[in-house]
């Protein structure tokens, strides 16, 4: 039997997408933390994978995408600092997709300033992922 189970990648993603959830669920109001925002660091035993989805309003013309989001300041607020991207592609007929590295505990933060300076020129989807690579690679040389 091989040293980690096999679960639909679905599975998974839904398991991390409640994991984060539990761990930034609680309501913004009267929000607490013992790390100062921004300075938690991602780590082997806490990162997660956030797969970001910024699609183009393809109604409006590229020029003023940009210039909406320099007006609300995207590139500087985006990615917060600490925050690692691990991939920023162009995806013709889609948009921009960022796959940014976290600790669970700034998921919030990181939607948040996404919230206030990428909607309007982007419509976007996310989706809290971890790192699989060492498993399925594992996996594979076993299976050889």
């Amino acid at each position: 039997m091989p040293a980690f189970p096999h679960f639909p990648i679905r599975t998974l993603v839904i398991a991390a997408a409640l994991a984060a959830a539990a761990t930034c669920g609680a309501p913004a109001v009267g929000q607490t933390s013992t790390v100062p925002a921004g300075t938690a660091a991602a780590t082997p035993d806490n990162a997660v994978l956030l797969t970001v989805f910024l699609k183009h309003d393809q109604s409006r013309p590229l020029a003023e995408l940009n210039a909406q989001l320099a007006k609300q300041g995207f590139y500087k607020a985006f990615p917060p600092p600490g925050v690692e991207v691990v991939s920023w592609t162009v995806t013709m007929g889609i948009g921009q997709i960022v796959v940014p590295r976290l600790p669970a505990s700034r998921l919030r933060e990181v939607n948040r300033v996404l919230e206030d300076t990428a909607w309007g020129a982007y419509r976007t989807e996310f989706y809290p992922t971890y790192d699989y690579k060492a498993i399925g690679l594992g996996e594979h040389e076993r299976a050889e």
